[in-house]
């Protein structure tokens, strides 16, 4: 009896009872009913689930319709793929009939799984039709308070502040405002708009939407990005208002104020299409055009980099609302702006976490000094009252120096905002068009409420730091019992949110430029936590626009100015332009981004080429910021031409299996031949077969090496075990820096030499995140020591957030992973960490981890989503006893035990949820 009862046990162990998989989280674009696609062929994605184990689609069905009703009855008179036998769920390119701009487009899919069972139709999903040419804007032109003399225009900007060219040209940013009749029952109403640099639009008196600082930056010499918005439920029938505020952004830099560089592609500028969709299907069309009204607005001074001030007294009540007097503002004027505009797809900044004081203190009279507690980029927001006219002026910082003063000297200075009171009782007011990375506001010529006011200055009853970033939506967490690990989780996030805006910059206040190396060597670890699929096309796009004639990748994209030396033309930098789109599509199955970027990747490879010397590139800034005898900067501990020459193989190596995909077979054997040369070379000039060492020896040197898979199979211990050996001769320290770090990580990840990063990283007394923890930072800075005089806001150094999820958190890509299609679970319990829990929504849906010692037990909880499999490491001997949801693992058909090797148990399962345990005994 009690064998049937195990045997009855298993089997429903092994087989789940039958049910039908469902279907959920529809993309188009990556986007949940985008409502601007501008591409002929969106790209279709879902997930699908169930209560099976090792579930996966065989076929799929999906079904496309100018018409909601005509899909209720299963019709796709737009598209119907009929059944297609496949397991693809991700980036089906629609392949119909044209589409048509505005119009909305509905969908829906069905399924097949390998258990014989059908989904049913899952939910209706949709898509809205951007503009994809110019007549799609129906006439509308691009308008202008004034037009800047062609005489002012800088492109590429200048850096240097003794131009003669600094301060010339000054702008008023205006208001610009049009009324306008619906004078019929709407069914939709869909506005397209963008103002250069920035627009803050507004209908009968409310913002449109919740974005901060759109569009997103471009080269704006090539083009300019446009944002959509559904307006239906903001009109009402009758008499409509439409006002639009402009900022300057990267467009145009007045020469005031700190600067680290001074562009100017025009003065303010914008084009709108409102497109009016009646229930009776007709349709008109509100463009921009010389009838729209223009003024000067309250925003007296904006700039990028160096602050903005608010005039409370230049503001007209009412201008955004019908029946404003407007017959004072001059009609607006018909300007150029850029030849080509592009769908913002990438997810727009808004304001986030909203921070309070933790402290209050007076350095000197007159003088307030707020502790927001969180260094972060943000905007101060101010709550005041006083007198007409009063000018209460706020310095945001990241440090305060000796004498409780904020200090901006490491970052760039003067950067201030000036508020003017209007005297009518409580005022609120925050910056529209500039962002800052600070923990501190300083405030002058007002007192905080309650303190002693015998000069009767305003009164700030409030003040706050609004955090802005990227929307990207979070997709990964991590925990663990190391309190220090947790923390450097945080700090690391910090400095990721802080600098994930419409391009990864490098810091939220000095520079707030597009700098390249961060993008794939911090973009692994920006991708657990973030979903940034479409911000990464978006980086690609930049780059495509910012090659130059003769190839080049400029280290930073967009290019609003040409630096010298290194900091243009570093190939670890440029070589983001290769590396990113095949990462695009490893991460996320994006297969036109490939196709897209081919021409911009082969053309940077011949560039590379032609710079070499002996197939080896000796020129760029190296392993930036790594820690040696002197202040951080230029590589001081790998000799020139290591990193370079490393990217440039690997560059090599992804564009043979690039060209390989996409049917390139010529290209893919030159591409392949030219790898193994500079490999030839590589090893032939830095390698020293009696040491084992590259170059000097030096974590990156070495670790690079093994990574891009220079190093000779048989040599690769040798030198594995070298990084090791510098590593403990360095008191357990680390000295790679800015390019190398990721790398060091990878290697000992993958050589399953984790207890050697635990004992870098859990440690406070040596230069590193610990270390920068126990200076008092929030956000992780430029500098492994934490000076004072770079920026304390740096996710360039991040990298240990990646290992965060692949080693502790145990959730990795198989190295042939596409879309986490291919899972390996294998974490490690190192050090003094006795749990932790990962999870990351990965486009085929949630993997989860989660893993806890106690004594000689070892248990651990994975799920697997569907359409995708895993190999599961087990801490386990031979003999230990290793069971799931209490089970033996022998004779299963839903586990498969591969082998053992190096105290592990490898399995391999398909998706589902498991429960495992391992008892080892000794």
């Amino acid at each position: 009896m009690n064998k049937i009862i195990s045997i009855l046990s298993f089997l429903c162990i092994s087989f789940s009872i039958s049910a039908q998989p469902f279907i959920s989280n529809l993309t188009c674009e990556h986007g949940i009913d985008p409502i601007s696609v501008d591409t002929q062929n969106p790209a279709l994605s879902w997930q699908i689930g169930g209560e099976q184990r090792n579930l996966k689609q065989i076929a799929y069905r999906i079904l496309v319709a100018d018409d909601v009703e005509h899909l209720k009855k299963n019709v796709g008179n737009t598209w119907d793929s009929k059944k297609v036998l496949s397991k693809q769920s991700l980036q089906i390119p629609f392949a119909s009939k044209k589409l048509d701009p505005l119009k909305t487009y509905y969908w829906k899919v069905i399924v097949w799984d390998n258990h014989h069972q059908t989904s049913g139709w899952s939910k209706i999903a949709k898509w809205q039709m951007g503009l994809q040419s110019k007549s799609d804007w129906k006439g509308a032109s691009w308008i202008a308070y004034e037009k800047m003399p062609d005489s002012l225009v800088l492109n590429p900007g200048i850096e240097n502040t003794n131009d003669k060219r600094w301060n010339k040209g000054s702008d008023i940013l205006p208001i610009l405002r049009k009324e306008f009749v619906v004078d019929k029952k709407l069914k939709k109403a869909t506005i397209f708009i963008t103002g250069l640099g920035q627009f803050d639009l507004r209908l009968n008196g409310n913002k449109v939407g919740d974005h901060f600082l759109d569009p997103g930056w471009t080269k704006y010499d090539k083009h300019a990005l446009y944002v959509a918005f559904d307006v239906t439920d903001e009109l009402k029938q009758g008499k409509n208002a439409v006002g639009v505020m402009l900022g300057n952004g990267f467009y145009y830099m007045p020469g005031e104020r700190y600067h680290k560089l001074k562009s100017a592609f025009g003065y303010p500028k914008m084009i709108c299409r409102l497109a009016l969709q009646y229930q009776d299907g007709t349709e008109e069309n509100i463009i921009t055009d010389q009838s729209w009204k223009a003024t000067p607005g309250p925003v007296i001074f904006s700039s990028i980099y160096g602050g903005e001030d608010y005039d409370a007294n230049f503001e007209q009540i009412g201008w955004d609302r019908v029946g404003f007097n407007d017959a004072s503002w001059k009609n607006a004027i018909v300007v150029d702006g850029p030849g080509r505009l592009d769908a913002q797809a990438e997810d727009p900044l808004k304001i986030f976490d909203q921070f309070s004081p933790v402290k209050i203190s007076q350095p000197k009279p007159g003088v307030w000094v707020y502790d927001m507690g969180q260094n972060a980029s943000a905007i101060p927001f101010i709550k005041v009252s006083g007198n007409k006219g009063a000018v209460v002026k706020v310095t945001p910082a990241e440090l305060l120096s000796d004498d409780g003063l904020v200090t901006q000297e490491a970052v760039g200075t003067p950067v201030y905002f000036k508020y003017t009171l209007n005297g009518n009782g409580i005022e609120t007011w925050h910056p529209q068009f500039m962002y800052y990375g600070f923990r501190y506001i300083q405030v002058e010529g007002a007192v905080p409420q309650g303190e002693p006011n015998g000069m009767h200055l305003p009164v700030i009853s409030a003040i706050k730091s609004l955090h802005t970033r990227n929307s990207a939506t979070s997709v990964g967490t991590f925990s663990c019992s190391n309190d220090l690990f947790n923390k450097t989780f945080k700090l690391i996030d910090w400095a990721i949110r802080s600098n994930t805006a419409s391009v990864f910059t490098d810091c939220p206040h000095r520079e707030k430029l597009g700098w390249l190396e961060e993008a794939h060597l911090v973009g692994p670890s920006i991708r657990y936590n973030y979903d940034i699929a479409t911000l990464c096309r978006k980086v690609v796009r930049d780059m495509i626009n910012s090659q130059t004639a003769d190839g080049l990748i400029p280290d930073i994209a967009p290019e609003y100015v040409e630096f010298g030396g290194g900091f243009r033309n570093s190939p670890e930098w440029g070589s983001n332009g290769i590396i990113m789109p095949y990462y695009i599509y490893q991460w996320y199955g994006d297969k036109q981004v490939l196709s897209e970027s081919y021409d911009m990747m082969t053309r940077y490879a011949a560039y590379l080429q032609k710079q070499s010397k002996n197939n080896l590139l000796y020129f760029g800034l190296g392993d930036w910021y790594d820690l040696g005898p002197g202040d951080p900067g230029v590589s001081q501990l790998t000799p020139p031409g290591i990193t370079g020459s490393a990217i440039y193989y690997y560059d090599l190596t992804i564009l043979s299996k690039v060209a390989t995909f996409l049917g390139k077979t010529s290209d893919a054997i030159k591409y392949n031949t030219l790898a193994n040369d500079v490999k030839i070379a590589f090893n032939n000039t830095f390698f020293d077969k009696q040491t084992f060492q590259y170059g000097t020896g030096s974590q990156t040197a070495n670790a690079m090496a093994v990574y891009t898979g220079i190093v000779e199979a048989g040599y690769k211990t040798a030198v594995i075990d070298n990084i090791v050996k510098d590593i403990r001769l360095h008191n357990n320290g680390l000295t790679a820096g800015d390019i190398g770090y990721r790398y060091l990580l990878r290697v000992l990840d993958d050589a399953g030499r984790s207890d050697v990063i635990f004992d870098m990283n859990s440690r406070s007394d040596v230069p590193g995140y610990g270390y920068q923890l126990a200076r008092g930072a929030t956000s992780l800075t430029e500098s492994w020591q934490g000076n004072r005089i770079s920026s304390n806001n740096h996710f360039m150094l991040g990298h240990l957030m990646e290992w965060f999820y692949s080693g502790l958190g145990g959730i990795k890509p198989d190295s042939n992973s596409i879309a986490f299609d291919k899972i390996v679970i294998r974490p490690e319990p190192v050090g003094d960490v006795t749990w932790a829990n990962a999870s990351y929504l990965s486009p085929y849906g949630m993997i989860a981890n989660r893993w806890k010692t106690n004594g000689g037990l070892f248990t651990m909880q994975t799920s697997i989503p569907a359409n995708s499999t895993a190999v599961i490491y087990l801490p386990a001997r031979k003999n230990s006893v290793v069971s799931e949801n209490g089970h033996s693992l022998l004779n299963r058909r839903d586990i498969k035990i591969l082998k053992f090797e190096n105290e592990r148990a490898v399995l391999a399962v398909g998706s589902g949820n498991y429960s495992f345990s391992v008892r080892n005994i000794n």
